[in-house]
């Protein structure tokens, strides 16, 4: 693992290792010391641990893309693609809600490069399949 000095880039570094290991492992260990970001209902890895950034007002970053039918939408919620010491880089995320209610997100194909020394805080949402990655 990189050197870090950066304790949030330490952190998104861990998210990106193992969202990058999630499709490569034994989804059916469900010991405590699983080396990924879990399971759901029908056994498939997860592959995104969805984060918001926060700058230092307490206001999450957001930013701007463009959906498919051509509008321009704003998004707070990100999947970590490439850390460095002092910067992050993210896919925009896409909100949507399936059918039985419960919340999932679509990959946009946005990318942005955010500056760590901006951000003061991470939250992380519960895992998902983001499944047009």
């Amino acid at each position: 693992m990189d050197n870090f000095n950066n304790c949030l880039a330490r952190i998104l570094n861990v998210i990106n290792v193992l969202q990058n290991n999630a499709e490569k492992l034994d989804c059916n260990d469900n010991s405590c010391t699983k080396p990924f970001l879990g399971i759901n209902t029908t056994l498939l890895c997860f592959n995104t641990r969805p984060v918001m950034l926060y700058l230092c007002n307490n206001s999450p970053v957001t930013l701007n893309y463009t959906n498919t039918d051509g509008e321009e939408l704003t998004t707070n919620v990100f999947r970590v693609e490439s850390v460095t010491n002092d910067s992050v880089g993210v896919l925009l995320l896409e909100e949507s809600t399936d059918t039985s209610g419960n919340t999932t997100y679509l990959s946009t194909n946005t990318y942005a490069t955010i500056n760590l020394d901006c951000i003061c805080a991470i939250r992380c949402l519960p895992d998902v399949i983001v499944t047009n990655l």
